[in-house]
C-alpha cells in the first residue's frame, strides 16, 4: 500500500502532469475561440515545421529536464539532450516528440477532467441534484449509494496522473535522448577525462614519490655518516629535490585548474641532468651516457622518457640504495632507447609488481613503444623503446 502511495509524495509526479498540460494550453485556448474539432488537427500540423527548427530541441530539452526528471541533476536528466538539433534524424525525432506530447497531453487532460467531474457528479447525485449528461457518469436517478463510487474515478485519476507522467518521461528519454553520434562523442570525452586523470595520477606518483625517496635516503645516509659536511650536502640535495617536486606539483595542479593549459612546461629529457645529480647526491654512483640529439626528441616522447627515467632512478634508490647505476639514453632517427641498470638485490620487486613498474610500461605503450623491467644478467634492468613518430 505504501508503495502505491509513494509517487504522490514526490513533486516530480505533479510536474510531469503539468508538463503534459502545458503542451495543450495554446490549442485549448484556440478551441475556446473557435469550437471545432479541426483546431487540434491544425495544431498538430503546425508543430511539424516547428520541430525542424534546431533551437526547438533546446527548448523542449530544458522543459523536459526541469519538469520530468525531479528538478535535480541525475542520470535521467543526463539522458535528455539540450543541444540544438544537428542532423535530420534529430529533427525527425523532435517532430515525433512534439506530436506525441500534444496527443498524450490532450488525452491526459480530457481524461483527468472527466474523472474529476465524474467524482463531483457522483456526490451531487447522492444528494439528489439533477445532473447534466456526463461522459462517464451513466447512472440514472438519485441514489445515496452513488457516493460510495466516488473513490473509483479518484483512483482512476491518480493512476492517470502517475501513468501518463511515466509514459511521457519514457518518451522523452527515447526521443530527446542523445543520438548515436552524440553518445560516441560523450564516450570519447569521458575516455579523454579518464586518460587525463590517469596521466595526472602518474605525474604525482613519479614526482612526489621521487622527491620523498630522495629525502628519505639522504636523511638516512646523513644520520649514518655522522659527518657535518656530508649532512650539509644531504640537506642541500633534499632542499633541491623538494623544490623540484613542488614545481612539478604546481604544474599538475595548474593542469587541473586550467584544462586548456599547455603541457609544454613539463620537464623533458633535456632536464635529465637534474635527476642524475639528485641520484648522485643520494649516494648512488651514476654512470650516464647520452647518445644522439636529445634536444630534438618530440615533446610527448621526451616528457614520457623523463618520467620513465625518474621512476627508474626512484626505484633504484628505494629498493637498492646507494649502488652503481648505469644510465643509457640513445636517440636514433626512428626511436629513443632508454636503459637503467643496477646490481640486483633481494629487495627489488619481481616483474610486474608495483605501480611504478606498471606506470613505466603504460607510458611506453601509450606512445606505441614497449618497456621491459626485470632481472637481466645479475642486474635489475629497465629498458624502454619509444618511437619518435
Amino acid at each position: 500500500m505504501l508503495r502505491l502511495l509513494r509517487p504522490f509524495g514526490r513533486a516530480v509526479t505533479y510536474t510531469r502532469w503539468l508538463h503534459l498540460f502545458i503542451a495543450v494550453v495554446w490549442p485549448a485556448m484556440w478551441m475556446f475561440v473557435e469550437e471545432a474539432w479541426w483546431t487540434w488537427l491544425v495544431a498538430a500540423v503546425t508543430l511539424a515545421p516547428a520541430g525542424l527548427v534546431p533551437a526547438m530541441r533546446t527548448v523542449e530539452g530544458l522543459q523536459a529536464r526541469l519538469l520530468l526528471t525531479g528538478h535535480r541533476h541525475n542520470s535521467e536528466s543526463d539522458d535528455i539532450v539540450v543541444a540544438p538539433s544537428v542532423s535530420w534524424r534529430d529533427r525527425g525525432r523532435l517532430v515525433v516528440w512534439l506530436e506525441a506530447r500534444l496527443l498524450l497531453g490532450y488525452a491526459t487532460g480530457m481524461l483527468s477532467m472527466q474523472l474529476l467531474f465524474s467524482s463531483v457528479d457522483l456526490v451531487a447525485s447522492a444528494f439528489g441534484q439533477d445532473l447534466d449528461e456526463g461522459l462517464l457518469t451513466l447512472l440514472d436517478g438519485h441514489r445515496w449509494w452513488h457516493v460510495v463510487l466516488v473513490p473509483v474515478p479518484l483512483a482512476a485519476l491518480a493512476a492517470t496522473v502517475v501513468g501518463s507522467g511515466r509514459l511521457i518521461t519514457a518518451l522523452a528519454l527515447r526521443l530527446l535522448g542523445p543520438s548515436p553520434a552524440e553518445r560516441l562523442a560523450t564516450l570519447e570525452e569521458r575516455t579523454e577525462q579518464l586518460l587525463e586523470r590517469t596521466r595526472i595520477a602518474r605525474e604525482l606518483h613519479d614526482s612526489i614519490g621521487h622527491a620523498l625517496t630522495v629525502a628519505v635516503v639522504q636523511a638516512g645516509a646523513a644520520r649514518a655518516a655522522g659527518d657535518p659536511a656530508f649532512t650539509d650536502r644531504a640537506l642541500d640535495a633534499i632542499e633541491e629535490t623538494g623544490r623540484a617536486a613542488l614545481e612539478d606539483l604546481e604544474r599538475v595542479l595548474g593542469i587541473l585548474r586550467e584544462s586548456e593549459r599547455p603541457v609544454s612546461s613539463r620537464p623533458t629529457l633535456t632536464d635529465a641532468g637534474r635527476l642524475l645529480e639528485s641520484a648522485r647526491a643520494s649516494g648512488a654512483k651514476v654512470d650516464a651516457e647520452l647518445t644522439g640529439p636529445v634536444d630534438t626528441v618530440p615533446g610527448p616522447v621526451s616528457r614520457e622518457g623523463y618520467r620513465i627515467l625518474q621512476e627508474s632512478l626512484t626505484n633504484v634508490l628505494r629498493h637498492a640504495g646507494a649502488v652503481p647505476v648505469r644510465v643509457r639514453i640513445d636517440v636514433t632517427g626512428e626511436s629513443l632507447a632508454l636503459e637503467v641498470r643496477n646490481p640486483l638485490t633481494a629487495d627489488i620487486p619481481g616483474p610486474g609488481r608495483g605501480s611504478g613498474l606498471r606506470g613505466i610500461r603504460e607510458r611506453a605503450a601509450l606512445l606505441g613503444g614497449h618497456a621491459h623491467t626485470g632481472p637481466d644478467q645479475g642486474d635489475w634492468q629497465v629498458h624502454a623503446e619509444l618511437p619518435l613518430r
